[in-house]
């Protein structure tokens, strides 16, 4: 690969040093026709002053008049190239980049095509070698299609392709210009009653955004609270087990995910109810929201919390456990942190947990999430569906929001990569303002930062207040807006708004991973916590669960022979509970089926959904440790 880079980069550089030699000699020439050109019209002001015959003076005029004419021409000429010289070298470095991007994004693309030419070959003589092998797969293959046709009735009916669009042909609807607080002032009705542009009215507390700006892992878990307890920093290394993803995955094209059977070679030392409780790693962005006295500053933390929850999601392409039926999740952090935390398994099929978490900071969040997930033969679409909610005690601001679709590309051919796309939009129910964010999809052909997310927050009367940008996976800002004004229309034919803002201030920023984190599943400082074992939790916490600790421990083919038993154990579970459900209604009894432990269906007055809503008990039970209630899943 080395020499046919080498080759490349010189086939790029060669016409740029050509141009640039080219460039240096019309500089030369120019140069060159300005001094004659100066020089002959000296010679002929002398010819001209000479006493000469005057039958030569007629000639001599008409020399001249073609030599200023000549002049005219010449000076017309020196004066294009001059421009032409001026933009070329201004431009040349510009051009050079742009070239060397795209030589770039064409090898990409040539490599990505190459890869998908070997698998298709390979697939084609595994396909006419197929007879020889069935014997050999056939064990596979009747796994993973028994559980498909044993789930056929509860699977999904969306079969279609997920359709991305280029990120190139869906533009961002609004533009924005930063403002010279100094200078920038404005009256009447220009701005219809917006601010003026003066510091002082930038008057989202500036402790709050410095705490933004400064605030390290250590500083912003709760020093001011308890001495932190002292964690685990670290987890045993992952095993390099190798294992053929195809012969597994070939036979699950267009099925639901979570009903096939799966080794822990595809997973991560971690529980679906876990992932939900990291998305509290960057709580403190709702402890500074609680300071916020205007709802359109609270929002703008809100929005940074709601996109800092899929930083973690960069490097982490492995699949969490699938949380058995009334398996539980607690954190605990009171006393470090303010809050604590409590996720159960509502259901199984499809996989829904209730999650509520209370701060005594001032705010208390809750959600019910079901995961739809589906397989599409090069890329795995996870849909989380189910809102989030919000709630500031002090204000009673209530904010609802849902999560964007995560896709997970080269599932057969190349590295594993994750991409967050879609839009978030975040509602105030008390106060009517809205963020509307968008999470621009990756493209090989945009020239747009990766991972780019943009919004507005405006209140409810459609006024726009500030605006949010950044990246899922580093930072987001956000820039007050001290005028706004139509644009040109896009290609589209919508018209972009123009909005002038003040320096943007960094809200969130992502920390840095642990050492060695390439080796522990690129887990955080948080995730790495989250598995350690601890005591008088309930017997049907995520910690107990002895195949994720075995695969924790770097051993995967216990942890195996351990997960296909715990499912049985659940299958067998089910199966008994649909025979009680036949047995009630042939006698014409209601039988109500699973019923959560620590969470309780409710219709939501506020999305008008069926949720599961913390019904309360658990920390009691703790604190008594009574765990008579909890059944033996494990």
């Amino acid at each position: 690969e080395e020499p046919a880079s080498q080759s490349d980069k010189s086939e790029l550089h060669g016409p740029l040093k050509t141009l640039s030699s080219k460039l240096e000699d019309l500089s030369t020439c120019n140069e060159l026709i300005a001094k004659h050109g100066a020089a002959l019209q000296r010679s002929l002001s002398e010819l001209e002053n000479l006493r000469l015959p005057a039958d030569s003076g007629e000639k001599i005029k008409a020399v001249n008049e073609r030599a200023t004419l000549f002049r005219i021409t010449s000076n017309a000429m020196i004066n294009a190239c001059r421009d032409f010289l001026d933009l070329a070298e201004s431009h040349s470095r510009k051009w050079q980049r742009l070239l060397q991007h795209e030589r770039e994004q064409r090898i990409r693309l040539e490599e990505t095509i190459e890869q998908l030419a070997k698998q298709h070959n390979s697939l084609e003589r595994a396909c006419r070698g197929a007879p020889g092998l069935a014997s050999g797969s056939a064990s596979i293959s009747s796994t993973a299609k028994g559980s498909v046709q044993s789930a056929k009735g509860e699977a999904s009916d969306e079969d279609e392709e997920t359709e991305y669009f280029d990120a190139m042909e869906d533009a961002p609807a609004f533009i924005t210009v930063t403002a010279d607080p100094k200078h920038h002032r404005r009256s009447g009705s220009n701005l219809s009653g917006a601010s003026e542009g003066h510091p002082e009215d930038w008057n989202l507390e500036d402790s709050v955004f410095e705490s933004s700006n400064q605030s390290s892992y250590n500083e912003s878990t709760g020093k001011d609270l308890l001495p932190r307890k002292r964690r685990r920093s670290r987890i045993p290394d992952k095993p390099n087990y190798s294992l053929n993803l195809w012969s597994i995955m070939k036979n699950c094209i267009g099925k639901e995910l979570s009903k096939i059977p799966m080794p822990v070679n595809f997973n991560e030392p971690l529980s679906m109810l876990q992932r939900l409780t990291e998305d509290l790693e960057y709580h403190e962005l709702l402890d500074k929201a609680v300071k916020c006295e205007s709802s359109t500053e609270q929002m703008c933390f809100v929005a940074a919390f709601s996109v800092s929850s899929y930083s973690t999601t960069v490097h982490r392409t492995a699949k969490p456990f699938n949380p058995l039926l009334g398996e539980t999740y607690e954190l605990d952090r009171l006393e470090e942190l303010g809050f604590r935390s409590l996720c159960e398994q509502v259901s199984h099929h499809p996989p829904a947990a209730a999650h509520h978490v209370y701060s005594r900071r001032g705010w208390t969040l809750w959600q019910d999430i079901t995961i739809s997930s589906k397989f599409r033969g090069k890329y795995l679409s996870i849909m989380p569906l189910g809102a989030i909610h919000l709630e500031f005690h002090s204000s009673g601001n209530h904010y609802v929001w849902r999560k964007v679709t995560s896709t997970v590309h080269n599932i057969i051919v190349g590295k594993l990569w994750i991409d967050q796309s879609g839009e978030i939009e975040i509602v105030n129910h008390k106060s009517k303002d809205k963020c509307q964010l968008k999470f621009t999809p990756y493209s090989y052909f945009s020239r747009d930062v990766p991972r780019k997310v943009t919004g507005v927050v405006s209140d409810a009367d459609g006024k726009a207040h500030y605006v949010m940008s950044g990246t899922w996976d580093e930072k987001m800002e956000c820039s007050k807006i001290v005028h706004s004004s139509h644009g040109s229309s896009s290609t589209e034919g919508k018209q972009k708004t123009v909005y002038q803002t003040l320096s943007p201030k960094v809200l969130w920023r992502k920390y840095p991973l642990p050492e060695n984190a390439e080796n522990m599943y690129f887990f955080s400082e948080l995730a790495l916590t989250l598995n350690e074992p601890e005591e008088r939790v309930a017997p049907t916490d995520s910690r107990l669960r002895p195949d994720q600790r075995l695969m924790e421990s770097g051993r995967w083919d216990e942890a195996n022979v351990e997960k296909q038993r715990l499912e049985e154990k659940q299958r067998a579970v089910r199966r008994r509970r649909e025979a009680e459900a036949v047995e009630a209604l042939e006698e014409g009894k209601d039988y109500e089926g699973y019923i959560p432990l620590w969470f309780e269906r409710k219709l939501d007055a506020v999305t008008g959904e069926l949720i599961c809503v913390y019904k309360g008990g658990y920390w009691e039970a703790k604190d008594k440790q009574d765990w008579s209630v909890c059944p033996d899943i494990f």
